[in-house]
């Protein structure tokens, strides 16, 4: 197992300083070396990783959404707080809706099997927004619209909506029926998720400013390790809750890590925010590594020209959504057309949930599994490197932000 850590550090940051000199995403070069390395090319990652990807993927997922709630404003949110929602299921919404559509005559499957489909891609990748939404606010731009924030709320219910809704329809692919209750997890999810975190985060704010005040001083990187362990916690709770009621950890982190910086001083909010951007050093690595080993190239070439096609009408009909979450905002025309670009990354998603129908036994499971995984190649750069090249151009700069940020830290 040291073995494959060695080579998905080692190996991750060369090829990502390679893309970086190419002018290229470094996420991309992650991507490639998890593909490369994975079971499914040069099988040289320990199985042992590979059985705990999807909890590392969680916990590296956690490190960035807690830098992210740090450095989100409450003020901010309720300002943006209708776009946000809508962006929470509408661009989803869409894309479901042009598979159940269009993917019966383009792929030969009955409508089931494409409402299973659109919901395994519907859902936007965090992994991919939520760090560069978060550099977006550290440099300053689209901040005096609130773009970042907007996104990074979106992306992290948009999650939530998604999952339930695949859980849905594949019970309806399986036999069953869907149910109006069944949707009554998503707002219930939300809004447990953002009470516990907003609890734990009173509570760790409390915690820390009374150690401080009696000058029992906590390190700051034992505060680091207490925030992390709270948040693995709310996560947690999520599964021990499943079987009762529906909450959603991720929001629960990003909600503890809000209220812990609104209550802490400002002191305390700077030192943390400064811990975990460097625990996201090591963190992206493993992230998108170990996405891109869940990569099986094998379903790629099995996919076809017609799945190329399907996944590029759905990121039309998402675009038609997400412009539709605009209306009525302030935001320019080079602003929306940035909005459409940051809601185009899929990843963490798809590769969790893309096998489930091929597991289950379900006719369409292999279709599925390929489409997801073209999808992953084809959004994640595409997604990554539109952010990346464009923001400088559309979104308008605020370097006083960018020099706050640097003054705090």
């Amino acid at each position: 197992m040291l073995t494959s850590l060695a080579l998905i550090f080692l190996v991750g940051l060369s090829m990502a300083a390679v893309c970086q000199r190419l002018r290229l995403p470094r996420i991309i070069g992650m991507l490639l070396t998890g593909i490369l390395l994975g079971p499914y090319a040069l099988h040289v990652l320990d199985p042992k990783i590979l059985e705990i990807s999807a909890e590392l993927r969680k916990m590296a997922l956690v490190m960035i959404l807690i830098k992210a709630g740090l450095s989100l404003d409450l003020q901010d949110l309720k300002k943006v707080g209708r776009p946000a929602l809508l962006l929470s299921f509408l661009p989803a919404l869409f894309e479901v809706t042009a598979f159940v559509l269009l993917a019966p005559a383009i792929l030969g499957v009955d409508r089931t099997e494409a409402a299973v489909m659109g919901a395994v891609l519907a859902a936007v990748s965090p992994a991919v927004v939520v760090p560069r939404m978060v550099r977006l606010m550290e440099e300053g731009y689209g901040t005096d619209r609130r773009i970042p924030q907007m996104m990074l709320a979106g992306a992290s219910m948009d999650d939530v909506f998604v999952i339930v809704l695949f859980t849905a329809v594949v019970g309806m692919a399986q036999g069953g029926t869907i149910h109006l209750m069944d949707f009554a997890d998503i707002p219930v999810s939300i809004v447990l998720g953002l009470a516990a975190g907003a609890a734990a985060g009173w509570f760790l704010a409390w915690f820390f400013e009374t150690s401080y005040a009696h000058a029992h001083l906590i390190r700051n990187s034992v505060k680091t390790i207490v925030v992390l362990g709270t948040a693995f916690v709310l996560l947690a709770a999520e599964d021990w809750l499943k079987d009762v009621v529906a909450v959603s950890g991720l929001l629960g982190v990003m909600s503890m890590a809000m209220v812990l910086a609104m209550r802490s001083v400002p002191e305390v909010r700077c030192r943390l925010q400064e811990k975990f951007g460097k625990l996201w050093l090591a963190a992206e690595v493993i992230l998108f590594v170990l996405v891109g080993a869940a990569v099986d190239l094998r379903y790629t070439l099995a996919a076809g020209a017609g799945a190329v096609v399907m996944i590029l009408i759905g990121l039309a009909f998402r675009t038609v959504g997400v412009l539709l979450c605009m209306t009525g905002t302030e935001l320019n025309g080079k602003e929306r057309l940035y909005c459409v670009i940051a809601y185009l990354p899929k990843a963490t998603v798809q590769a969790a949930i893309g096998s489930v129908p091929l597991s289950l036994g379900l006719p369409c499971g292999q279709l599925i599994l390929s489409v997801a995984v073209l999808a992953i190649l084809i959004t994640a750069p595409l997604g990554a490197t539109g952010m990346d090249i464009s923001y400088r151009r559309l979104l308008q700069h605020e370097p006083e932000k960018e020099e706050e940020s640097n003054a705090a830290i």
